[in-house]
Parts: C-alpha cells; sequence; structure tokens
C-alpha cells in the first residue's frame, strides 16, 4: 500500500503531464483542468490502498476514462439543448482563448539545461516542440491517446492496451498511423529527426 507521501508525489509528478494529455484531447483549458482534477479526487478515493508501482496505470486508466466522459456528456449536453430549446442554452467553446495559450509556459525546465550559451539552438529546439505540439492535435484522437501513452508516457504495448480498452494490435496500428502522420507533417515543414 503506497503512503501518504507517495502518493502525494505521485500525484505531483503526474498532474502536469496528465494536464497536457487532457488538453490535447479536449482543447480547453478548463475543462482540461477539471478532468485532471476529477481522475485525481478518483485515484485518492477509490485506489487509495494500491502500491505506487500500480498507480501510473491506473492513473492512465481513469484519466481515459474521464476524458471519454467528458465528451459523452459534451454529446449529451449538445443533443439536449439542440432538440430541446427551452433547456439552457449550450455555449460553445471559444477555440480562439487556445491559440494565445503558450504550451511550454506549463511545462518546468529541467535545471541542467543551459539556454544562455546557445541560444540558436534553444530557439530551434522550441519551435520544433511547437511544430510538434500543434501536429499531435491534428491527430484523431485515438492516434493522439496512443502515441502519447506509448511515447510521452512511456508505457509499453500491453499497458496502452489496458488503459486504452483495445487490442495490442489496435494500439500498435494506432501508434504506427500516428507516427507516420507526424512524421509526413514534420517533413513538410522541413524538420528531419
Amino acid at each position: 500500500m503506497a503512503t501518504k507521501t507517495e502518493f502525494s508525489n505521485f500525484l505531483k509528478k503526474t498532474e502536469l503531464r496528465a494536464y497536457k494529455q487532457a488538453l490535447f484531447a479536449v482543447r480547453n483549458e478548463q475543462d482540461a483542468l477539471d478532468i485532471v482534477q476529477d481522475a485525481m479526487m478518483k485515484l485518492t478515493r477509490k485506489y487509495n490502498d494500491k502500491p505506487v508501482e500500480e498507480l501510473p496505470l491506473l492513473f492512465q486508466k481513469i484519466l481515459q476514462n474521464t476524458i471519454h466522459d467528458h465528451y459523452r456528456h459534451q454529446k449529451t449536453q449538445l443533443f439536449l439543448t439542440t432538440h430541446f430549446s427551452s433547456f439552457t442554452s449550450y455555449q460553445k467553446r471559444n477555440e480562439n482563448d487556445l491559440h494565445d495559450y503558450d504550451y511550454l509556459e506549463a511545462v518546468p525546465m529541467p535545471d541542467n539545461l543551459d539556454f544562455g550559451r546557445n541560444p540558436d539552438s534553444a530557439l530551434e529546439q522550441t519551435q520544433i516542440i511547437n511544430i510538434i505540439e500543434k501536429a499531435l492535435e491534428t491527430l484523431p484522437s485515438r492516434q493522439r491517446e496512443a502515441f502519447l501513452l506509448r511515447y510521452w508516457e512511456g508505457m509499453d504495448v500491453n499497458e496502452t492496451s489496458i488503459v486504452m480498452g483495445c487490442s495490442e494490435g489496435s494500439v500498435k496500428t494506432h501508434c504506427f498511423r500516428a507516427v507516420t502522420a507526424l512524421a509526413s507533417i514534420l517533413q513538410e515543414r522541413g524538420i528531419r529527426l
């Protein structure tokens, strides 16, 4: 069983990456914050008796389910407001708000990076990260989910299939398609990785 300190440390270590995952999925800052908070609350309420090594997989499953619940709720809300005008009106999310948001400001930089010595490489690296983040937004949700779980969270194929609720073959297919699409987008921009 994880101690309170281990549980707290896990949540602190995970919160920023989870927020970014949710933001990629729902493209709304407030909704992403709510999703991460809900997922963390569910983890602490239901699984506080689990060993610390089981927390990453459990949390990813809860986070992905919370994102899916968010979409189901939005779909239901849209249906009700579209077909029943006496209900409260549905306000579309303002996606222009996201264009002013700098994702990189939310990511802490490691202390061992010394960008002051080589500003050209720092600028190039920042530009590449921005292009990759914009390219990730263009992927279909399942491809983006598989890519982020495998390559960002570092999960293996089996763990990713459990979180996504699909077969390992589907995970491999989604990842292959995501990597192919991202490589194509980056090549169009003249970036060779």
